[in-house]
């Protein structure tokens, strides 16, 4: 099995790559209005785009802290035809017929509000800016700018979506645009199932082995010898590899971050399907015995591998065939689906194997996981001048593929689609410690809320649900997870031990408790 533990504790290293579901604050207003200067707020656009009358994926825009402010709802009286100005940087008057067109342009010499001047001054309906990213830029006026009258509304968009309409233009397609900015909603009810989702992987793990009353064993029933071996499976955690785990996840997201490629996504997304069959399997299997103790103890010899029951195998064949259909649709609307399966069995097998002794670990490993959580999101960017862990979150240079090591749910009333999402991280190691506690309380006879496991569980759902009032408050901006996680964990395991005279019990452990298996 020391393959299968190194499969896991690899894809466990990769967790680490939190991602943030980004959300936007914005007023509305009903018309475009005509707002001169530099003080609009800076606000996503939504560009719905038509080539040669066939509507297209929506494109995400900025909107300039100059110009128009655009409606937040739908008309499809402004659409309006798309033309690429001549020269290209609109910074000087375009030889091409602006009037009534919106104006590609690419960066230049000259400011944006000169692009604006000169395009307004064509006739140009509006203006769409091409960065030289992959991203929006910020168009903002410069500093001995202050009387700025620009009418028309201003967007920013990336280039590689800049390029695709550039292409189709110098195609010869026609290519036609609408722009406005609709109103995100403070609250989305997909929240409220992913929290679910979250919590209640961490309380299943944590219950699993009374689930399946197997008494501990986290896999299927197997022959004495089997069992003999199974308890070498789990992987008692050390201060050692906590604090070798932090230094190396730093090194493997700077990693990322400098080569991220889509061959390297596709290598994470084959890691995660390994790990998400054998999740899938073990589960499976281990319920099937649960409920009938001698069902599929018939086994066939199979090469590499052993006896291997006829039960067990043709789960793992239909495993594969799940895992192996997610893949071929990753890009489908309802994807989401198979990589959440996939990603919750791989985490309930990992918290399994994986284990804290006791207090002294898990505050090593969290406390760590504290400081890198909060200077891979907001520090990083005074040395790497962007968030390293937002970029490689947001999978920047990775050819259109997404990083899989997270649970996602559609947004049901956001306008602008799109997911809300928690990695894999802030899940895992709060629930290390959820589990821990529960090991705890069963070893030393608590029950209900004389123990902690109660409430560790109520400690990990309110650090989840005031993560994302702190996302809503920041308006959007990511939020290091770990940040109240670990305080409405491990601070509450450490005061609540204090209180009751038990923290130097938690803290070594108990002899007793090295006898469980991981309950």
């Amino acid at each position: 099995m020391a393959t299968i533990q190194n499969i896991f504790l690899f894809v466990g290293f990769l967790v680490w790559i939190h991602i943030m579901a980004l959300a936007a604050d914005q007023k509305s207003t009903d018309m475009v209005n005509v707002k001169p200067g530099c003080n609009n707020e800076m606000k996503p656009v939504k560009i719905v785009n038509w080539i040669n009358g066939k509507e297209d994926d929506f494109i995400v825009g900025l909107s300039a802290q100059f110009g128009a402010i655009l409606p937040q709802q739908l008309n499809e009286k402004t659409k309006m035809p798309v033309v690429l100005s001549n020269p290209l940087d609109c910074c000087d008057a375009s030889s091409r017929k602006l009037d009534g067109f919106a104006a590609l342009c690419a960066r230049g010499t000259c400011t944006f509000t000169e692009k604006a001047s000169i395009a307004q001054r064509g006739g140009a309906k509006a203006l769409l800016m091409v960065n030289d990213k992959d991203e929006t830029n910020e168009m903002t006026c410069a500093q001995n700018e202050t009387d700025v009258h620009i009418t028309i509304p201003v967007v920013s968009i990336g280039k590689f979506v800049g390029d695709s309409l550039n292409k189709s233009l110098v195609d010869g397609s026609r290519v036609e645009v609408l722009l406005y900015a609709p109103v995100r909603p403070i609250i989305d009810f997909s929240v409220a199932f992913l929290w679910m989702m979250a919590v209640g992987t961490v309380a299943c793990a944590s219950l699993w082995s009374e689930i399946v009353e197997d008494d501990g064993n986290y896999n299927s029933p197997k022959t004495g010898e089997e069992k003999q071996g199974s308890e070498d499976e789990t992987l008692d955690l050390s201060v050692k590899s906590a604090i070798m785990f932090v230094i190396s996840a730093s090194g493997f997201l700077v990693l990322l971050f400098f080569f991220m490629s889509s061959w390297f996504v596709l290598l994470l997304i084959v890691l995660f399907c390994i790990g998400g069959v054998e999740g899938m399997h073990t589960i499976i299997v281990s319920l099937i015995h649960s409920k009938w103790r001698h069902f599929g103890r018939k086994t066939f010899p199979m090469p590499l591998m052993g006896n291997v029951s006829y039960i067990s195998f043709g789960v793992l064949i239909l495993c594969i065939a799940f895992a192996t259909f997610w893949v071929a649709y990753r890009r489908a609307s309802y994807s989401w689906i198979g990589q959440d399966v996939l990603g919750i069995s791989l985490m309930l097998t990992v918290l399994q194997v994986a284990r804290l002794p006791n207090i002294m670990v898990a505050s090593v490993l969290l406390c760590f996981a504290f400081v890198y959580d909060i200077f891979w999101v907001f520090l990083s960017p005074l040395i790497f001048h962007q968030s390293v862990m937002i970029a490689v979150a947001r999978g920047d240079k990775s050819g259109g593929e997404t990083i899989p090591m997270l649970l996602r749910i559609p947004r049901i009333l956001d306008p602008w689609e799109g997911y809300d999402m928690i990695g894999f991280g802030d899940i895992l190691f709060p629930g290390l410690l959820v589990a821990f506690t529960r090991r705890f309380d069963k070893a030393n006879n608590k029950r209900k809320f004389s123990g902690y496991f109660p409430w560790l569980m109520i400690g990990y759902g309110s650090g989840l649900a005031f993560t994302y009032i702190g996302l809503y408050l920041m308006k959007g901006h990511g939020q290091p997870a770990l940040l109240y996680l670990v305080p409405c964990t491990l601070g509450v395991t450490v005061v609540l031990g204090s209180v009751r005279g038990e923290l130097k019990e938690l803290w070594t452990n108990s002899p007793i408790l090295s006898t469980l298996g991981n309950v």
